[in-house]
């Protein structure tokens, strides 16, 4: 080809300029050359994928929602992490706050990250209302939207949740999973006040996504050549852990089903028409 394949990506931790580069430098080793652009917030990203001025975003799961409805489902996704099939939500409470169910937070003031973050706020919202409770309704909300724009990567709104729970500003608090465990093996968090309450069944996150228009066999051979990569080759591994993944995946029809819970909880929460303002 006479150009890199361009690719996007949001910049919301310091590692990711050095994700990037490794990854152009192993695309361009299997003779596929990549580059990539940076940005600030996912609906910068999106709208961008959609112009056509990058070939492939590295979407979240709620920009890949946002792309899918506006190519009314033509679009596609190619890969994603491991980590990324099995995403799951935590509920937490606090050991006094007599919580032992879902069905027991109504009432109990609900922690939630920012408000654009799957897996720490429309996710587990979508949760609740499956367990009978109307989060809005039928608790205190205090939310965290510290970093709206880049949909819960950062974390800093989870950790803000648990700084909520253990100050006693909130009964019950929801986050990723991957968050709470690793704030429990750093002995961040007293478990002795905090437990927790319930774990959501595995959705997915994050995937590569493409438009209808990209070349099914320029897609077939990116794809293959990302799925090469072997944590057990020592020059790939940093790279690797500092993506938190020990393997890709590709996004075959059976592991996209789990983002059908995100599509039914936008639709629930009437986040499109947000959007559309």
């Amino acid at each position: 080809m006479s150009k890199p394949i361009l690719i996007g990506a949001v910049a919301y931790d310091q590692r990711v300029v050095p994700i990037w580069e490794g990854m152009r430098d192993y695309f361009r080793d299997a003779g596929l050359p990549i580059d990539y652009v940076l940005y600030s917030n996912y609906d910068r990203q999106v709208e961008a994928l959609l112009a056509g001025q990058i070939d492939i975003a590295w979407n979240t799961n709620l920009a890949w929602v946002k792309v899918w409805r506006r190519t009314s489902g033509e679009c596609r996704a190619l890969a994603m992490r491991d980590v990324d099939a099995d995403f799951k939500t935590i509920f937490v409470a606090r050991t006094d706050s007599g919580v032992r169910s879902l069905a027991d937070v109504a009432g109990k003031r609900l922690a939630l990250g920012s408000a654009d973050s799957g897996q720490a706020a429309i996710l587990p919202v979508h949760f609740l209302r499956e367990a009978g409770v109307d989060a809005e309704r039928d608790c205190t909300l205090l939310r965290f939207d510290l970093d709206v724009g880049k949909h819960g990567d950062m974390g800093t709104s989870e950790l803000e949740v648990l700084r909520a729970l253990s100050e006693g500003q909130a009964d019950v608090g929801a986050l990723g999973d991957a968050t709470w465990i690793k704030q429990v093996a750093e002995g961040r968090v007293d478990t002795s006040r905090i437990r927790a309450l319930w774990t959501s069944p595995g959705y997915c996150h994050c995937n590569f996504t493409v438009l209808p228009g990209f070349p099914e066999e320029l897609a077939r051979r990116w794809q293959e050549i990302l799925l090469a990569m072997s944590y057990d080759d020592p020059r790939y591994r940093e790279l690797m852990d500092l993506e938190g993944l020990k393997r890709w995946l590709p996004a075959t029809p059976e592991i996209m089903e789990g983002y059908r819970g995100l599509f039914t909880a936008v639709d629930e929460q009437g986040l499109a028409a947000r959007w559309a303002r």
